[in-house]
């Protein structure tokens, strides 16, 4: 009991400071209160040495030749990003609605829809980077839905609103694991679209070049494309202009070879989006080796 107790005043207190400041914007346009809580983890990311440290350590290694003043700079930039983004998760039924903010191109959106007119399912494969979001917003306004996989988050109260947020953009929504995985099955082979984010470290993965070093990667969507022969899209939500427009790229369908071939291609797509954009890829995912 003493545990379960210490470990609830962990979680508030863990979560009150992103409450506060969801709270006392409450008032304000959305998208004012989109820049306010991208303002608030721009200075988390200058003055908090946890996270601060760990940006600085992830961009040396793939940029060692940045200068720290630089680095810090970048770090900012992405707090930017990521407060907006998450906060557009929050409130992502209202999020979704903003059709006017949505810009869209690639190839890879009329193969998804011809995949849909056939009726198979279809995977599209992205990271944390710009407002993946965006890109289930764009799938709906299109007239179809992406379910999506996620990982629950230990701490009951962030967890409760990112799978809110989450579900409000597409269902089914999916947790990691073998439950999920049976489930994101039955509906790809039901001609259902999943959207799955595959820039996090997974243990039993493939070691494969991610940023110019090897990362564990899940194979797990090519795997899936193969198997039930499925359109693999690569698919970005590049935040432009003011923070508030969102160019969403729907790249060509990764061809069909092997698992290894086709994720690494991904890993490529992603890596050459990151470079260009850095300071909208979520750098503290602990994304390579001995972290």
């Amino acid at each position: 009991m003493l545990t379960i107790t210490l470990k609830s005043i962990v979680h508030h207190a863990r979560y009150f400071p992103l409450w506060s400041a969801l709270t006392f914007v409450r008032w304000r346009s959305f998208d004012r209160r989109s820049r306010g809580l991208g303002t608030t983890l721009s200075v988390v990311m200058r003055w908090f040495p946890p996270a601060r440290l760990r940006f600085d350590r992830e961009a040396r290694r793939v940029f060692p030749d940045m200068k720290r003043s630089d680095r810090t700079k970048l770090g900012q930039a992405m707090g930017w990003h990521m407060g907006r983004t998450l906060f557009e998760i929050y409130h992502n039924a209202e999020f979704h609605t903003q059709h006017q903010k949505f810009k869209v191109s690639g190839p890879g959106l009329d193969a998804l829809k011809e995949a849909q007119a056939n009726g198979k399912g279809v995977i599209i494969v992205s990271g944390h980077f710009g407002q993946w979001e965006a890109v289930r917003a764009v799938i709906k306004i299109n007239g179809f839905e992406s379910g999506a996989v996620y990982r629950p988050n230990k701490n009951r109260h962030y967890e409760r609103r990112i799978r809110a947020g989450i579900e409000a953009g597409g269902n089914p929504i999916l947790a990691t694991g073998r439950v999920g995985t049976r489930a994101l099955v039955r509906h790809l082979r039901g001609g259902g679209i999943m959207s799955i984010l595959l820039d996090e470290k997974y243990a039993e993965g493939e070691r494969l070049p991610f940023l110019g070093h090897d990362a564990l990667t899940s194979l797990s969507a090519a795997q899936l494309a193969l198997k039930y022969d499925l359109p693999m899209i690569p698919a970005y939500g590049l935040r432009t202009e003011d923070g508030n427009v969102f160019h969403v790229v729907f790249e060509a369908p990764i061809a069909h070879t092997d698992s290894v071939t086709m994720t690494r291609a991904f890993n490529d797509s992603l890596s050459d989006r990151i470079i260009a954009n850095p300071e909208q890829w979520y750098w503290l995912l602990r994304r390579w080796d001995g972290q």
